[in-house]
This record gives C-alpha cells, structure tokens and sequence, in this order.
C-alpha cells in the first residue's frame, strides 16, 4: 500500500472479549501508536492518532462481548495492515475497498476470507476474483428484479439451518465424515447467499 492510497472499511463485523480489546491495546501501544479509550455502558471507544487524523474505533458492547461497528477510512499503511490481520485473525466479515489513483478494489471478505475481487476503473467494473460459481450479471440483475431471487434466498437459508442441525447431530455422534461434509455443503450455500444478497 502506497502511503498516498485510502483504505475504507464497511460492513465490518467482527466479535471481541473485553480480553481481546486489551490485547488490541497493547498491540497498538506496541506499534507505536498514540492512543487513548474511553467506555460507557453501550461502546468501548479507541482513538488512534495517525499523523494528523485520529481514527475512532467504536466497539459496541453486545450480550456476550462486544462488536466493532462503524465504517473507517485509513490512510495509514501500518494500520491498515493492522486492520486487514485483525479481520483475518477474527474470522470477520468486512467490504474493503483500496482507492489507488483512479481505481477502486473491492474486496468482500467473509468469515476472514476474500470471497469476492472486483477493479472498478471509471464506468468499467471487472471480477477479478470470485470464490464458487459464478453468476454473469445479468443473471445477478434478473435475480434482482424477480421474486425468483428472493424465494432462492429464502431456500438457501432453510437449507443453511437444515445443514447445521445436522453437523450438531453428527459432532454430538462423532461422525467426522459427515461433520465435514455439512461443512463443505455449508461453505457452497454461504457464497451462494453472498452472491444473490451482494
């Protein structure tokens, strides 16, 4: 990353121990960071100060724990690196986008992982790089526009809850054959449901 490039942070969702926000903390002191916290019944707030800016990173607290919440642009190389780790570290969801000149890359990550890749460069916009099969877009725009799309949606999901019963029943039998093949078929109807609810 070029110290010039910004970093924007959306839809991140990630879950966090009180434990896992002081070893944040100490990671950032580490670093070299300027920072202080403060906390109310509702969030537990980390400023870091980078250069001129001061980034706010709010944790919102939630019944077991707590919740990064917010949307965060970065302009600091160290931070950013920092930002993506933590993402990965954490298994959390996060739309990333890098603005680099007159491009923007796009990065869906779900569950740590990269997803979905795609280079907008003016009017043109390029998949680079999509995990499980690929919908062309009109496929994606006709799905939008029907009920068609919103009824798959909605199988998707039964069958996702349907998939996690039955990996609870063979975890508790200790059937490892069939706990990874819930876990494969789990894995294929997540990026499906990414793909029609993107």
């Amino acid at each position: 990353m070029n110290k010039n490039d910004e970093v924007e942070y959306c839809n991140l969702e990630l879950r966090f121990e009180r434990q896992h926000i002081q070893d944040l903390i100490k990671d950032l002191i580490k670093e070299g960071y300027s920072l202080y916290w403060s906390e109310n019944e509702n969030v537990f707030l980390i400023s870091v100060r980078t250069g001129r800016k001061l980034v706010k990173l709010r944790f919102q607290r939630i019944k077991d724990g707590y919740k990064l919440v917010g949307d965060y642009m970065i302009r600091d190389a160290r931070l950013a690196e920092w930002m993506e780790k933590l993402i990965g570290d954490m298994r959390g969801h996060a739309v990333v986008k890098r603005f680099r000149d007159r491009q923007i890359i796009i990065e869906n990550i779900l569950f740590g992982e990269v997803i979905r890749l795609v280079e907008i460069s003016g009017y043109q916009q390029r998949v680079l790089y999509q995990k499980g099969p690929l919908l062309s877009d009109q496929e994606l725009t006709k799905l939008f526009y029907s009920v068609e799309g919103e009824e798959r949606i909605r199988q998707r999901r039964v069958e996702v809850d349907e998939q996690l019963d039955l990996m609870n029943k063979a975890i508790r039998s200790g059937d490892t054959a069939s706990v990874e093949a819930c876990h494969a078929k789990l894995q294929f109807l997540r990026n499906e449901l990414n793909m029609l609810e993107w």
